[in-house]
């Protein structure tokens, strides 16, 4: 593996922090709320023999900047636009799991043309187009509430949620030390663009290759919502992973890679 770079652009007011390493066809990572490009580190080391992989701390994660407010899904997915137009990616291949994958979709609405192919994994057509109405308000509630607590009572509180009960102390400890460096207004505003958004409309519309990528034990979508998807995009393909949660890319990421190796047509992971 070819060690990373680690980079930085200003676009639309936003300063931007992002990883990149590899050659060959793009992947852009779009990360989950309470997350940062740190946690794409296995698909950083796993895929990169073949495509130039690209993970961004999105404004209000990481060691970017915040967003002012409001910020809509919309602004961000523009944001990643003038992000990937910064560091010379016109086009390329989409992957965005959970709260990303909401992104991931309205960056395909906006810009169609620049996506070759999806991917999405363990995400929502928006809360709202995804759960009922009391469990995306519950939602919401929660997550501004929690945004108040202490790095490490967010911590101790949401990461056994992404994972099954099996992971590893290894794996929630390093889950645990990326959501410790959670920032309280970006996690606000990732959950109200979840709660606001309904993506059900844009999903028929979708006619790029698509690939559905779940766990089988993921308890924040479960797998009646990659059914959702399944049935509304044309010619998508769902895989499920065994043995994995709502971050299955951490937790079973020689099965994650292999899937995402395949779908992009670059032969299976050596």
């Amino acid at each position: 593996m070819t060690s990373s770079e680690f980079g930085r652009v200003e676009v639309r007011g936003q300063s931007i922090a992002y990883r990149r390493v590899g050659a060959g066809p793009a992947l852009v990572l779009l990360h989950g709320f309470l997350c940062d490009s740190r946690a794409w580190q296995p698909q950083l080391d796993g895929l990169s023999d073949a495509l130039t992989v690209i993970a961004w701390d999105a404004p209000g994660a990481g060691v970017s900047s915040d967003p002012p407010q409001p910020f809509a899904a919309a602004d961000w997915a523009r944001c990643l636009a003038d992000f990937l137009s910064a560091i010379h990616v016109e086009s390329g291949n989409v992957l965005g799991l959970s709260w990303g994958g909401l992104i991931a979709q309205e960056f395909y609405r906006l810009y169609p043309r620049r996506v070759q192919r999806l991917v999405l994994a363990g995400t929502y057509a928006g809360w709202r187009g995804s759960l009922p109405a009391a469990e995306c308000q519950k939602r919401l509630e929660r997550c501004m509430r929690e945004a108040s607590l202490s790095s490490e009572e967010v911590a101790r509180r949401w990461v056994p949620e992404f994972f099954t009960e099996v992971a590893s102390e290894e794996l929630l400890a390093e889950m645990s030390a990326i959501v410790s460096a959670f920032h309280p207004e970006g996690f606000r505003q990732m959950a109200k663009s979840l709660a606001e958004e309904d993506t059900t409309d844009l999903l028929p519309t979708i006619e790029v290759p698509t690939l559905l990528l779940w766990g089988d034990d993921d308890r924040r979508s479960p797998i009646g919502i990659a059914t959702q998807f399944h049935d509304a995009i044309p010619n998508a393909e769902l895989a499920v992973l065994a043995h994995a949660g709502h971050v299955s890319n951490m937790e079973q990421p020689e099965g994650f890679n292999a899937e995402v190796h395949r779908f992009c047509g670059v032969g299976a992971v050596p």
